[in-house]
């Protein structure tokens, strides 16, 4: 059937309105298409450019600034100090050994130095910069930039290096930061990307090192281009990093000077701790040595001398040393016999000057004998005979288990490397260790603290405290983070009965005030400030019968390293504590001679916050007390003794 002619005009229009829409639609596409075509091509041309060769835009992190580290007082301890260093990048320079000759004409460079710099320089990619001298002055940076034409491929840098202003008195607490190394990168699972940045430093020992993922911060990142060689052309984006955290010190760096400055050249340990929260305000290892000496690598003349020394500067002996406690160890086989009701303060033991054991005899320090003792003339006399005596009764358990409770024998958790956790031995730690069985013996030699027994001056510093106050103090070295107060350490009460504590407080205060104790001449006369503590000697070794045939029978005429140790304990003011304060001084004889004295003085500089009047000094030491405080004044910075920040 033919249709109509309307029909077919209905028609064709309605196929001319799709195609209408139809053609706009595909105009439209076409359109955007075009316009995509011309932003990507013609808009983004460069950025596609880069793109398509090789990848040639990178992404460069940006060294985070480190940290800062402050005493108690806001004292710097370790800071950020601008530092300009000389680069060579090798592409630049031609003939690389001759622009090196040509610069050490013009700066001093140490030969050392210079041969590990070449070694890196032909490691590294020849576009890459390589650091030639570090820390230089600007009189340097002056002289090369006026050389210049001279020197291709040679420019000075601006940058940021660590600089410890208290040098030595914080080698050991603080640490010091170095190069990253590939034992470094090797010893962590996930190394942070920042690690692999040329000479980056990170912390190598003490806080620095533990504290180093606080302190490091979170690097930047820098998005640049580079052409076909790799060299840089222009920065395109920049996302700064985010600083290291700042670290606040339990540390009063002025006291830390003064005890640094008090035992000299002595070999020698002191740590003094806040009996209120537990804070380490002095924690002094002798000698020291000078941590900026290691910023950018030390020459072998400076680190050679530190590692062969007999003295050992380069270890922190008030955690890392562990040594027999000697007679400092009564008072925890005293407080295990009181707790267990084996002893009461006014029995007595008759000491002859020794005791018969198994078929050996353990003398007592004084040959002639102490006659009969208690409690409080035991520890003011240190007979030895009484605690061999008491030790037999309470058993090596009982004692061992006391002196983990008051902190030793335990490994303190503190930002220090190494910190040694020392020994309060047992029946079960001899079989395991030793693969014998306990004797009577080891028993008696573990009364005095001999034997297999160990402890740190930090763990001795740590029992006294708790001691001074019946509360498990535990040792604090971090006061805040960015400003936000860390947990005191004042601990929880022991448990322990008082009136068994005020005995042994008792037997420590005339230990040091009574005339018959063996500190009497290191008192304190001052009536509010009177010192407790406790002497000990610590035996290396026994004096042989032939030495003793040859005229060898004192500790001094043995060669130094064969000598005692000598040590001291003691806490004041004894009616309120305030400080808890333990000396080592290596080879040194007897506590009451060598370790009582330091004590005394460090302990008067700790109470009056600076330099102690001359009365709180018994009448007769005023006079080599005054000339002593005049010696220390002349080795001590100025703003150290004034209490200023010298940083």
């Amino acid at each position: 059937m033919r249709r109509s002619r309307a029909d077919s005009e209905a028609s064709h229009a309605k196929l001319s309105r799709r195609a209408a829409l139809l053609g706009g639609v595909q105009l439209l596409f076409m359109g955007g298409l075009a316009a995509r075509m011309n932003y990507l091509q013609v808009d983004q041309a460069d950025q596609f450019r880069l793109l398509a060769e090789e990848n040639r835009i990178n992404i460069r992190l940006i060294p985070p600034a480190r940290g800062e580290i402050f005493d108690r007082n806001g004292v710097r301890l370790a800071q950020n100090s601008p530092s300009y260093r000389i680069v060579m990048v090798r592409e630049d320079a031609d003939d690389v050994d001759a622009v090196m000759d040509r610069l050490a004409q013009i700066i001093t460079l140490d030969p050392e130095l210079r041969a590990r710099t070449m070694a890196e320089i032909k490691r590294s990619a020849p576009f890459l910069p390589v650091t030639v001298a570090d820390d230089v002055s600007w009189d340097d940076v002056s002289r090369v930039s006026v050389n210049a034409p001279a020197l291709p491929g040679i420019s000075p840098e601006v940058g940021l290096t660590r600089v410890y202003p208290r040098g030595s008195d914080f080698a050991h607490i603080v640490g010091r930061v170095g190069r990253v190394s590939q034992a470094d990168l090797d010893a962590l699972e996930d190394p942070d990307a920042v690690l692999r940045i040329p000479r980056f430093q990170i912390g190598k020992i003490n806080v620095e090192a533990r504290e180093e993922s606080l302190l490091r911060g979170v690097a930047g990142t820098k998005q640049v281009e580079v052409n076909a060689t790799g060299r840089v052309m222009r920065e395109l984006a920049r996302r700064e990093g985010q600083s290291g955290a700042d670290l606040q010190l339990t540390i009063d760096s002025n006291l830390q000077n003064y005890v640094q400055a008090r035992l000299g050249d002595e070999s020698a340990a002191v740590v003094i701790v806040d009996c209120e929260n537990g804070d380490l305000v002095a924690n002094a290892s002798s000698p020291s040595y000078d941590p900026n000496l290691f910023i950018g690598g030390i020459s072998s003349a400076d680190y050679n001398p530190l590692l062969q020394s007999k003295y050992r500067p380069l270890v922190n002996k008030t955690v890392q040393g562990t040594y027999p406690p000697g007679s400092t160890f009564k008072m925890m086989v005293a407080m295990a016999a009181l707790e267990e009701g084996i002893v009461g303060p006014d029995e007595t033991v008759y000491c002859p000057g020794h005791l018969e054991v198994g078929g050996r005899r353990f003398h007592c320090w004084k040959r002639a004998g102490h006659g009969w003792v208690d409690l409080e003339n035991s520890l003011k006399q240190s007979c030895d005979v009484y605690y061999y005596d008491l030790a037999l009764k309470v058993g090596i358990e009982k004692i061992s288990a006391m002196s983990n409770r008051f902190g030793l024998g335990i490994r303190h958790d503190l930002p220090l490397s190494s910190v040694a956790a020392g020994l309060a031995p047992t029946k079960l730690w001899k079989q395991q260790n030793k693969g014998a069985d306990w004797v009577i013996g080891d028993t008696v030699n573990a009364s005095i603290g001999q034997g297999f027994t160990l402890s740190s001056p930090l763990q001795l510093a740590v029992m006294t405290a708790r001691i001074a106050t019946n509360r498990e103090v535990t040792p604090r070295l971090i006061k805040s983070i960015d400003g936000i107060e860390q947990p005191s350490g004042a601990g929880e009460p022991l448990g322990m009965n008082e009136n068994n504590m005020r005995k042994v407080r008792k037997g420590m205060h005339v230990v040091v005030n009574d005339r018959r104790g063996t500190a009497y001449r290191s008192r304190i006369i001052a009536d509010d400030m009177r010192m407790a503590g406790k002497t000990g000697t610590s035996q290396v070794r026994n004096i042989t019968a032939a030495e003793r045939a040859r005229g060898v029978t004192r500790n001094q005429d043995l060669p130094w390293e064969r000598r005692d140790h000598a040590l001291f304990v003691g806490f004041a003011p004894y009616d309120k504590p305030r400080y808890a304060v333990s000396v080592l001084v290596e080879h040194g004889g007897g506590g009451s001679a060598a370790a009582a004295p330091i004590a005394r003085d460090v302990m008067l500089q700790a109470l009056y916050g600076g330099e102690p009047p001359l009365d709180a000094y018994p009448t007769a030491d005023r006079g080599r007390i005054k000339t002593q405080q005049n010696t220390l004044r002349d080795v001590r910075p100025q703003a150290a003794i004034d209490g200023k920040d010298q940083a």
